[in-house]
């Protein structure tokens, strides 16, 4: 077994490396952090900070800091659900949703083509082993992945659009798609 787990240690840093690397490419303008917190947010949907702090195994007040930057640079909103206003929710902006998915076909198309190059396969057994691989840590697998993306910018039923915090302590009027009006 320790094989198998020497080899996911070593795959787990290639894909940090290959990640840094979209960032890089892309010109993001997000630190990897900043971009987990999207990927976060494009797979599990919309959700309270405190659930995002959770997912991020950070404290919410690392979350607060790291989200007031990425509201300003429009790639996630804050808001509030009417049947609990005390929450503070986070959700992705069309903007965010974009540069995320942007970003994973980049990281799509460059694994493809070290696959390709390295004349790399795996076996039925191998790919189940990395989806359960997948599960065990709390990610989903890719199909559902590119699925939850797709929606992950949707406005929620019960969402409070009347005011929203966009971060250093300017507020905007929001319509019901989540849009900023001016």
């Amino acid at each position: 077994m320790e094989p198998f787990v020497d080899a996911l240690l070593s795959a787990s840093r290639a894909m940090v490396a290959l990640a840094a690397r979209s960032l890089n490419r892309i010109d993001a303008d997000v630190t990897l952090q900043q971009y987990r917190t999207l990927v976060v947010l494009a797979t599990f949907g919309q959700q309270p900070s405190a659930e995002v702090a959770r997912r991020l195994d950070v404290a919410p007040s690392t979350v607060t800091r790291m989200c007031d930057r990425l509201v300003r640079k429009d790639l996630i909103r804050r808001f509030h659900r009417e049947e609990d206003r005390r929450l503070v929710w986070l959700g992705l902006t069309e903007r965010g949703r974009e540069l995320v998915g942007e970003i994973m076909r980049a990281r799509q198309d460059e694994i493809t083509a070290l696959v390709h190059t390295a004349g790399l396969s795996a076996s039925p057994a191998t790919v189940r082993a990395l989806v359960a691989f997948t599960e065990a840590v709390g990610e989903v697998p890719d199909p559902q992945w590119w699925q939850a993306l797709q929606t992950s910018a949707d406005p929620l039923p019960g969402i409070d659009f009347e005011m929203v915090d966009l971060g250093g302590g300017h507020r905007s009027r929001i319509n019901g798609h989540g849009s900023a009006m001016v």
